[in-house]
């Protein structure tokens, strides 16, 4: 499971200007955005929400159930965003809220024209690679979790959008354009996870697919590019376009994915794990791990047997 990184959480409205105790909104009006602050302090179920203009919602305290389209429900929890589109209703459960204990999360409404006008500018500026491969947002891929990228730029979003400022407006919109591609980018990412995705006719899901195939051994940029048939200026250009990180970054994250279901068995060695991964030196795959889990991977596969 990736890490997901917490919002700033704005501060609680004082109780006695509360005007309900189930979903208390709190409306932030700008130019081409609405943000909207919901809280709830008592439990309840299946509490209908819907907006008129797409909406990012992000968890800032406690746990929501999310029932959305026809899929099964699910946790939503602090470090997770939901990209809900227009007129498309959500019904959440709220099962562990108190006044002590109060689930906090932002929605904010984007209108349709800023959307479609920055996706205009991308297509046309930095059109992908491969057959009909459009900068777009993706309603499947409609829950994810904040990484640091995304979750700078919607903290960004909301200090802009709370503010008194004169340039709030034009900052916001800088800010929304910037938010629409850590969208996309981090959609794309969860959708190379899918093996679906990996069929997709562009040269960054063929160098994905090299990625996965062949994460036990030592991956290098020029074997990217050949493989995608790119120059290797023009791949590591195209790749952290479309997935917001670099290559390398990339295959970091796939062998520590890989890393930890291999440490789900108990019995396995930190030194398979990392030879297995590709690492020839283990202490610096022990430090790599460290610095992406927060914990060893000794740590971990304990925590993980023990749980």
């Amino acid at each position: 499971m990736p890490q997901k990184k917490l919002l700033h959480t704005p501060a609680l409205t004082q109780e006695k200007s509360l005007k309900t105790l189930v979903e208390n909104r709190t409306i932030f009006s700008l130019q081409n955005c609405e943000l909207n602050i919901f809280e709830t302090y008592e439990k309840t179920d299946l509490v209908p929400l819907k907006f008129n203009d797409l909406v990012v919602t992000s968890m800032l305290r406690g746990k929501k159930i999310m029932h959305l389209f026809d899929d099964p429900s699910f946790e939503y929890l602090p470090g997770e965003t939901v990209i809900v589109p227009s007129k498309v209703e959500m019904k959440i459960d709220f099962p562990e809220a108190t006044k002590d204990n109060p689930t906090q999360c932002i929605a904010l409404a984007i209108d349709n024209d800023i959307i479609s006008k920055t996706l205009d500018y991308l297509n046309d500026r930095y059109p992908k690679e491969g057959k009909n491969n459009l900068w777009k947002l993706d309603n499947e891929n409609y829950f994810f979790y904040n990484n640091v990228e995304l979750a700078a730029t919607i903290n960004k979003l909301i200090k802009e959008c709370m503010s008194d400022t004169l340039t709030k407006d034009i900052l916001t919109d800088l800010t929304l354009q910037e938010l629409i591609v850590r969208i996309i980018q981090t959609q794309t990412v969860k959708r190379f996870d899918t093996v679906k995705s990996i069929s997709q006719n562009s040269p960054i899901a063929t160098a994905i697919s090299f990625i996965k195939s062949h994460i036990s051994e030592n991956i290098n940029l020029k074997q990217l590019s050949d493989v995608a048939c790119m120059s290797t200026t023009s791949f590591y250009r195209c790749f952290k376009r479309e997935l917001g990180m670099s290559p390398i970054e990339y295959i970091l994250n796939e062998k520590i994915k890989f890393a930890k279901k291999l440490l789900s068995n108990p019995t396995i060695h930190v030194s398979e794990v990392s030879y297995a991964t590709g690492f020839e030196d283990s202490n610096y795959f022990i430090r790599l791990f460290k610095k992406y889990e927060g914990v060893t991977p000794k740590q971990y596969q304990l925590m993980n047997f023990n749980g």
